[in-house]
């Protein structure tokens, strides 16, 4: 609908236009709107010519409105296809009159018209028609009058029309349809690689119309392919410059014919290829042009050959060459021929240029290049054109270095290689010189020959890939068989090519390497080296592989000298390399060349590293320098100063180059584990070749040249290690060949070689036995024989084949550091993968084994470091045949003399392996059986010692039968333990023997429990018994002679030897302490096992013979021997008794022991045999305390036996001793030690007498003589009261010794201990031994007269003050108190306290003694102790409820009165001298009168109330004693000062009568009137009665000066009056 709105718009123009001048063209165009509107479609618009008539009527009239608008309805109708075909005809004639016209306007549209016609289904198919159509267009063309844009726009419809006329030809000859477009004469990309990439990818629909299998050749052509054929013609014919014959044109322009010829035979390939009248044409025609055109001649008809004419001409050339060489074989060849010769003839630079395009762009097209080599080059008959092409590019390439610009032309080359890389065009300045324009002329030249020379080589890499993917070739990935042929096309077409060319290439590239340095020339030919190499190497083209990869080393280091040399290349004679020589102490300098050619040869190493093979070596080398320029100080990365471009390098890229080639270099090797076997190893023998070679240069000195070899060996040492470590996986087939250069580099004479050796084989050995199939342990089970067949053989080959190089390496060097270095690597071997080995231990234990007979001492330590970590840690991954080898090894090194300590470490680990070996002796533990069984029975009954003995021997046998399963071979390893350290135990070595000793013992002593019957008692017969039989016999036998310690230099002509100690200088001595440690060890087995050997067979007569071993030590050995002796049998039974599971003989025996040697003590004496002395005793007291409960009387008696003739033997010597040393005895005082411990149990109870009475004979004991104490004249002050009367004693006790026993100290030490038992024992035993032991105390508390410096009183005062407290309190809580005892026992008891409180505390106490020399400290504790008994007896005993007669509590009050009478009793003249301390006691004896007569905050009880009564009474009359004495002394003083101790006498008796309150049957007792008692009874006032006592006393102290006491009196008689109710009376009242 929109073609109709747009034709009825145009009418209504054309009707409005024509509506003066043209009314028929008006009506017609009216008439034709009408028309217009019954139509609906261009269908019904063709096949009504009303419409297209009135469009031709108004061109007709030829004004330009009208024919302007006609022609373009004329176009809307044809593009619409709204015309018939019939009428194309007169639409030609109506535009070949408009094209006649002047209007440029209407030309135009007149070209715009035929070009819609040749688009349309009116496209000419009549020769007429055609003609008339392209005739319009050739007559704007040739018209000289038109415009240029008339022109233009005609040539452009001409061309187009061409095209559509071919395209018709195809289509009418159903022709393949697509076209090749050409990328050479297309904006070439930025790089060759890249460009080469873009011209394979468009090659692919060249290569499916070419070769067009099912389409034929044919003669015969349509109609429409004829009018092409002739229209082809005639361009062919006008390009020579002829006539067109056919389109009637005189001339066509020469330049624009061939453009046309050009576009057709690049785009219509199919047509010149099935169609053989144009394939004629095209032979014969136009090769003809183009071969005439292309002659050198300036001139051509008369023509001015311009330079685009022969570009037309080349292009021409190369789409002939390129598309239909191989159908016009000849005329190619010739074509080819004329260029490469047109490359070196004196020509204009522009046409070389033209030409060297061309032939670039054949080189970087690979299926042109390949169908020329296919045609020529591989045709026997044909010329080597490509050949020629490379060597003519070569010779382009190689003209730079005859240049006398060639530096400016070679940086002008990089420009331009910059900028293309930079996807911008490379152009000159504008202002540039003419000789700047040459220069750049003959870089672009050059930059062309490079790039084709670089296409050539792309093509072959890129044909060689494509032969490898069509299956042709080998896979640089798949492994090389060399035997190998190839016989594909495409393989064989590379392989031709290489041959042919390689050389030719390697010179220019290399010669332009060489003097190009910007960035981007040069990745450009590197990348070319890679793709020619890896091409030469997937090809397996040894020498021009070789010859590469040589020519690109030279280029990876920039040496500082750029010294290189030649050598000859593996199998490839005749070709050149650079051995790079790097002297670390030169800087090393890396280009940026440097840096990219080394990482292009990292590449190519990368692609072929399964197929490099042999020349690996080329490689290897380079890769050594680069390391040893990577860990050079020296070495930098910097800029490369040129005039062209260059990489812009910042400081921090120094670094990252090395980095990043350092990495490259690891992940080269890394990458072996994606490499084959064989490749493997053609790598390691290329790295073992290279090192050998360096090798055989390297001497022992060290020269710059010598540690540039020793870094290149390290180099091929470190790779093979890291191919090995990336190879675990299949390291087999490779293991010898790296090790085996290993073990040639430990036998060098360089000791830095040796060395890089030890630590390679190191390296190598952990990392196979630390990869993943040495991960899992073998099965291993130790109680049965192992299935080694099981186990995978490669594993069992690559373990044995690892750890034998260790063997084959120590076993066949003779160099000590080399064997060193084999200990050292095993070592390390067992530390870090010793649980992983299974198949190779028989072979390291016997290395191990014959170390430990080196006389080299470093040789031993490393080999038993391998054996400490064994038996530290691999025990568990051992074969159970190999522990009996590695027993034996250990042996081997406790046996070595070369190293004490390792001896020692040895013996220890015996005791590792058999904490190994006895996890498999799965012995029940009889130990623990048998002491369930015995506390089960011991409920119900105690069995004696012989049937206890004939239980566990039932025990063990029954266990024994029901364990001696599967443990036969754990026996013997573990006997085979025993019986080294049983000879280890009579070495000559003390260390050694003693330390094998303390280890036999200790495995025993873990490992009992395990053991059975059986090899108990093969233990006890052949191992325990025979080592304490030897040691007792050396150390009786041994020599006493001293020794000399180690000489360890001289003095004065002297030898100076090391000081030995005197314990250890002679050998008995030294066999002592081997004894001491075998009786120590029988010791703990007995501790821990002796109820299990109880019950073994005949061990009782064992037992027997250990007791004379043990007698026998005590009298005959060192003191050392005799204890260990004694706590040997000690430990046996002291460790079991506790548990009851001792049999009584056992015991018995152990007491016989003990009691015979006391009763030897006549000959036995000393230093040693007081020590012995005092270990029984401490070991008697510890196994009664133990086993009391086994005991009966007469082993108790039998004990009691033993102490007293230790305690007797010891009084003969104490008083000497005492006197000397000044303590007890070391006897006695074990004696008084154990004397606690010694209480009888509960059934000895009648044993306390014994003991009680036995150890109080070693008291002193004293005769008593009555005579007047001296000095004592008391009067008593209330001697005139009938009924209180208390008569004053007259007499004293004068102690004189009659006998002694013990010392001093010794009764010093006892009486506490004896007190302590006292307290302990049994009621009845107590009461009866009470009076004995006071009088005993009371005895030795008399001393205090004779020696009142000395600690025996003080020692039994506070004895006697303890035992009489404690017992009192024990009374008052219940305790004894049902204990019916009789009344005369009560009373001697009583009896005995009350002489010894008399005597001691009113003869001995608050006196002033003649010993005025004690210090002030001893005074004190004198004084304090006093003031103890004090408050002993006045604030416990006496006011405890205790059953004491009458009489004794009236002894004991009249002893404290009696004692507080000392201060007032004194004449006043004496008071003044008296010591303060006696002041004191008398006070305080007071003052416990005035509390036992006070009621305040007491219990109060009958006894209670009794000893109130009676101090009251004693209380009153000796404070009105007091108070009457005062007064008498103040009067007879007159002016004089009282002195002190009396005034606070009195003032201290006046404050506690103010204070007294007493209790009111306290009051019955007070001489008072009874109408008094009966007045203080009823208003309950009698708690002060006391007062009234003492009322005329007070009065009469009114009067005294001091003022003090009238204040205290005044209080008192007030005291009074409220007593008697008198405050309440006066005169008010």
């Amino acid at each position: 609908m929109a073609l109709m709105a747009a034709l009825e718009a145009d009418l209504r123009a054309l009707s409005a236009e024509a509506r003066r001048r043209y009314p028929s063209v008006k009506d017609g165009a009216e008439h034709a709107i009408l028309k217009l509107r019954s139509l609906s479609s261009a269908s019904e618009l063709s096949s009504n010519d009303d419409i297209l008539r009135i469009f031709l009527m108004a061109c007709e009239v030829r004004n330009v409105k009208l024919s302007v608008i006609g022609l373009s309805c004329l176009q809307k109708l044809i593009s619409h296809d709204a015309v018939e075909p019939s009428s194309l005809k007169e639409i030609l004639s109506t535009l070949k009159d408009h094209a006649e016209m002047a209007e440029e306007n209407i030309q135009l549209k007149t070209l715009q018209t035929i070009l819609i016609i040749f688009q349309s289904r009116l496209h000419p198919e009549t020769e007429d028609n055609m003609v008339l159509g392209l005739g319009i267009c050739l007559r704007l063309l040739d018209n000289n009058r038109s415009s240029p844009s008339v022109y233009n726009t005609a040539a452009a419809t001409f061309r187009q029309a061409v095209a559509l006329i071919f395209d018709q030809v195809v289509s009418s000859e159903s022709l393949p349809t697509r076209k090749f477009s050409s990328s050479s004469y297309a904006a070439r990309s930025g790089s060759v690689s890249g460009e080469f990439s873009q011209n394979i990818s468009n090659s692919e629909p060249l290569e499916k119309d070419i070769l067009c299998g099912s389409l034929a050749t044919r003669e015969t052509l349509s109609e429409t392919g004829k009018l092409g054929l002739r229209l082809l013609e005639d361009l062919t014919a006008s390009a020579a410059g002829g006539s067109a014959a056919w389109l009637h044109v005189a001339f066509l322009p020469r330049t624009f014919a061939l453009e046309l010829i050009e576009f057709v035979l690049s785009n219509y390939i199919s047509v010149f290829k099935i169609l053989i009248p144009y394939e004629q044409v095209l032979r014969h025609q136009i090769c003809s042009l183009l071969m005439t055109s292309l002659r050198t001649s300036s001139e051509l008809e008369g023509e001015t050959v311009e330079p685009y004419f022969r570009r037309l001409v080349l292009r021409s050339v190369a789409h002939v060459i390129r598309l239909y060489s191989s159908s016009l074989i000849t005329e190619c060849e010739v074509f080819l021929s004329m260029l490469v010769k047109a490359t070196f003839l004196d020509l204009p630079l522009w046409h070389r240029i033209l030409v060297l395009e061309i032939l670039r762009g054949f080189c970087v097209e690979a299926r042109t290049l390949q169908i020329l080599f296919q045609n020529f080059d591989m045709h026997p008959k044909n010329t080597n054109v490509v050949e020629g092409i490379v060597k003519a590019l070569a010779r382009v390439v190689s003209s730079v270095q005859f240049q006398e610009t060639s530096e400016e032309s070679l940086a002008a080359v990089a420009g331009m290689f910059s900028s293309k890389a930079k996807g911008i065009e490379w152009i000159l300045d504008n202002d540039a010189s003419s000789a700047a324009v040459l220069v750049a002329s003959e870089a672009h030249a050059i930059t062309l020959a490079i790039e084709g020379l670089l296409g050539v080589v792309f093509t072959v890499a890129t044909l060689t890939d494509e032969a490898v993917d069509l299956g042709e070739l080998e896979s640089p990935r798949c492994e090389h068989r060399p035997s190998t042929e190839y016989t594909g096309k495409t393989a064989l077409l590379c392989i031709s090519m290489v041959d042919s060319l390689w050389l030719t290439i390697l010179d220019s590239l290399s010669l332009i390497l060489s003097r190009s340095h910007g960035e981007a020339i040069v990745l450009e030919i590197l990348k070319g080296y890679q793709a020619f190499t890896q091409a030469c190497g997937v090809l397996h083209a040894v020498e021009p592989l070789n010859s590469f990869l040589a020519s690109l080393c030279r280029f990876t280091i920039l040496l500082p000298s750029d010294v290189e040399r030649k050598s000859s290349l593996m199998l490839s004679p005749g070709s050149k390399r650079s051995e790079v020589q790097l002297d670390q102490k030169d800087n090393i300098v890396l280009t940026p060349k440097n840096v990219q050619a080394l990482r292009t040869l990292f590449n190519i190493a990368h692609r072929l590293q399964n197929v490099l093979g042999p020349s690996w070596v080329l490689v290897l080398e380079t890769l050594s320098a680069l390391d040893r320029a990577i860990h050079s100080p020296h070495a930098t990365t910097q800029e490369v100063t040129t005039t062209g471009p260059k990489l812009t390098r910042e400081p921090s890229r120094q670094f990252s180059d090395f980095s990043i080639l350092s990495s490259l270099n690891s992940q080269l090797f890394e990458s072996s584990a994606l490499m084959h076997v064989s490749a493997i190893k053609s790598l390691l023998s290329a790295l073992h070749q290279l090192s050998l070679q360096c090798m055989a240069e390297t001497s022992g000195s060290f020269s710059s040249a010598s540690s540039q070899k020793v870094g290149s060996i390290r180099f091929s040492v470190d790779r093979m290690i890291s191919i090995l470590v990336n190879n675990l996986h299949r390291v087999e087939p490779l293991w010898e060949e790296v090790v085996g250069h290993f073990l040639e580099l430990a036998e060098h004479s360089n000791q830095n070689l040796r060395d890089m050796a030890l630590d390679a084989l190191d390296r190598s050995i952990c990392a196979v036995l630390g990869s993943e199939q040495f991960g899992a342990d073998p099965t291993k089970s130790r109680d049965s024989t192992l299935d080694v067949e099981s186990k995978p053989t490669e594993l069992r080959s690559i373990e044995c084949a690892v750890l034998s190089s260790l063997r084959v390496l120590y076993f066949s060097t003779e160099k000590a550091d080399v064997r060193i270095g084999s200990l050292k690597i095993l070592l390390h071997v067992l530390e870090r993968c010793g649980e992983k080995l299974y198949y190779s231990w028989p072979g390291i234990l016997e290395m191990l084994r014959s170390v430990a007979d080196a006389s080299e001492k470093d040789l031993v330590t490393l080999g038993f470091q391998s054996l400490r970590v064994i038996m530290s840690d691999g025990l568990p991954t051992l074969p159970g045949d190999c522990l009996h080898v590695c027993i034996d090894v250990t042996g081997a090194y406790c046996n070595q003399k070369t190293e004490l300590n390792i001896s020692l470490t040895a013996i220890g680990l015996l005791w590792t392996m058999s904490d190994f070996v006895a996890k498999g002796l799965r012995h029940e533990s009889v130990v623990e059986k048998e002491l369930g069984l015995k506390n089960a029975e011991s409920t119900s009954k105690q069995p004696n010692g012989e049937e206890e003995e004939e239980h566990m021997v039932n025990l063990s046998e029954k266990t024994e039968n029901e364990s001696s399963l599967e443990v036969v071979n754990h026996e013997k390893l573990m006997f085979l333990a025993f019986s080294l350290l049983q000879k280890l135990g009579a070495d000559e070595r003390p260390e050694v023997r003693n330390s094998a000793v303390r280890t036999f013992f200790q495995i025993l002593g873990s490992h009992g429990n395990k053991l059975s019957k059986r090899m108990w008692e093969n233990c006890l017969w052949n191992y325990i018994f025979p080592m304490l039989d030897r040691a007792s016999h050396k150390a009786a036998t041994s020599s006493k002679d001293e020794w000399q310690g180690k000489e360890i230099g001289t003095r004065g002509g002297k030898a100076v030897h090391m000081l030995i100690h005197h314990s250890r200088n002679t050998a008995q001595k030294q066999w002592d302490e081997t004894f001491v440690l075998v009786l120590g060890g029988i010791a703990r087995i007995f501790r821990s096992f002796f109820p299990l050997l109880i019950g073994l067979r005949n061990f009782w007569s064992g037992w027997e013979s250990l007791l004379d071993f043990v007698k026998n030590s005590i009298f005959n050995g060192s003191k050392e021997v005799a204890l260990a002796a004694i706590n040997c049998l000690q430990t046996a039974v002291v460790s079991h008794s506790v548990k009851g599971n001792l049999p009584v003989r056992y015991l018995n025996s152990v007491m016989d022991v003990y009691e015979l040697v006391f009763q030897k003590s006549s000959s036995y004496s000393g230093d040693t045999a007081t020590n012995v002395k005092q270990e029984i005793l401490h070991g008697l007291g510890e196994l009664y305390v133990q086993s009391k409960k086994m005991f009966d009387d007469k082993m108790y008696m039998q004990l009691l036996a033993i102490v007293d003739l230790a305690i007797k033997q010891a009084m003969i010597d104490s008083e000497n001793f005492e006197t000397e040393f000044g303590h007890v005895p070391p006897v006695l005082r074990m004696v008084l030690e154990i004397l606690p411990s010694l209480g009888p149990p509960e059934h000895l109870s009648s044993m306390w007498l014994i003991l009680l009475r036995e150890f109080l004979h070693y008291l002193p004991r004293f005769d008593f003589v009555a005579s007047n104490e001296e000095g004592e004249a008391e009067q008593s002050s209330t001697g005139e009261h009938a009924n209180g009367v208390v008569t004053e004693k007259k007499t004293a006790i004068r102690e004189t010794p009659t006998s002694r026993i013990g010392g001093t100290m010794f009764a010093e030490k006892l009486i506490p201990a004896l007190v302590e038992l006292l307290l302990q024992a049994p009621a009845v035993e107590k009461y009866i031994l009470f009076p004995e032991i006071i009088q005993t105390l009371g005895r030795c508390m008399t001393s205090r007269r004779d020696n009142p410096d000395g600690s025996l009183w003080k020692v039994a005062a506070e004895g006697f003050n303890r035992m009489l407290v404690e017992d009192v309190k024990r009374c008052a809580v219940g305790g004894d108190m049902d204990l019916k005892l009789s009344k005369t026992a009560r009373t001697r008891i009583w009896k005995e306290v009350g002489d010894v409180y008399e005597i001691f505390l009113v003869g001995y106490c608050g006196r002033a003694l003649s010993s005025n020399s004690l210090p002030a400290a001893a005074l004190k504790a004198n004084e304090t102790l006093e003031m103890a008994l004090l408050n002993g007896l006045g604030d416990v005993i006496l006011k405890s409820n205790v059953d004491a007669p009458r009489e004794v509590l009236e002894r004991l009050v009249s002893t404290l009165d009696r004692c507080a009478s000392r201060t007032c009793s004194l004449p006043i003249e004496t008071v003044e001298l008296m010591p303060p301390h006696c002041s004191r006691f008398s006070l305080t004896c007071l003052q416990k009168l005035f509390s036992l007569s006070s009621d305040e905050t007491e219990k109060w009880h009958a006894t209670r109330l009794e000893v109130s009564k009676i101090s009251i009474m004693l209380l009153m009359e000796r404070c009105e004693y007091i108070l009457r004495r005062f007064l008498i002394d103040k009067n007879n003083l007159g002016n004089r000062p009282i002195p002190t101790a009396r005034l606070e006498e009195i003032v201290y008796v006046l404050q506690e009568l103010d204070r007294l309150t007493i209790h009111p049957d306290t009051t019955s007792v007070l001489p008072l009137k009874p109408f008094l008692r009966t007045i203080l009874r009823e208003d309950n006032r009698d708690k002060r009665s006391h007062l009234l006592v003492l009322f005329p006393a007070l009065c009469e102290l009114v009067v005294s000066r001091e003022t003090e006491v009238r204040e205290l009196v005044q209080v008192l008689l007030r005291g009074i009056a409220t007593e008697l109710g008198l405050e309440k009376v006066s005169f008010t009242q």
